[in-house]
Parts: structure tokens; sequence; C-alpha cells
């Protein structure tokens, strides 16, 4: 029995189990003691790796669409909330309380620009 069953097994490892379900399906005349251990028994415990297998990846795909869909949503809303601040700024004026609301800078609030002097002259 495996030491951590709560852990997905490798790649490899279920690959070799695979080799080894069919070479088990090819022995003729295979009758274990323990009739938990017989090839149609082994076969159901397979049938069911597949049907998980296959939940598991159709309930992956649905989640990804389920994200893209959200992913797109968001620009969507965030494209529209973009479109508003200009509106704002449109209708009621660069430096308006309005403006102001929509996590933007009133005009009033940028430094006046001023001129640089003339730098220092170069020292050799």
């Amino acid at each position: 029995m495996g030491k951590n069953e709560s852990r997905r097994l490798s790649p490899a490892t279920l690959a070799q189990d695979l080799e080894i379900l069919a070479a088990l399906n090819n022995i003729q005349g295979y009758a274990p003691a323990n009739p938990a251990y017989t090839q149609a028994a082994i076969n159901t415990i397979n049938t069911r790796r597949l049907a998980a297998y296959d939940t598991e990846v159709q309930t992956s795909a649905a989640a990804d669409a389920a994200r893209d869909d959200h992913v797109a949503v968001q620009w969507e809303l965030h494209n529209a909330l973009l479109g508003a601040k200009d509106q704002v700024t449109a209708q009621f004026g660069s430096d308006s309380n309005e403006v102001q609301a929509m996590k933007l800078k009133k005009k009033s609030e940028y430094k006046n620009p001023t001129r640089k002097g003339p730098g220092k002259p170069p020292t050799n």
C-alpha cells in the first residue's frame, strides 16, 4: 500500500500501473485467493478511475471557463468605469468634487509648473 495516498501518483507510476494492468488481463488462469484482486475487480477499479478522470477534466474545464467569463466581465466593468471617469470630468469640470469622488485629482491639486534655473556650470 502507498505511503501517502492523498497525493497524486506520478505520470510514470500511473503509466507503469496501466502496463501491469494490460499484462494482468493477458494472463490466462489467474485466480487469486483474495477476490479483491481478481481481474474483474481490478478492471472495475480502472473503469471508476477513468470516470473520475473524465469528471475531473470536465470540472476543470468548467472552472476555467467560469474564470475566463469572470475576467472578461471584470475588464468590461473596468473599461466602463474609465469611460465614466471621462464623462464625469466632461460634465462637471476638472476641478469639481465629483471628479475627486471618482478617485481623480482635481486640477487645482496639481503643482504649478516652474521654470528651472540655469543649472550649475560644469566643473572640470
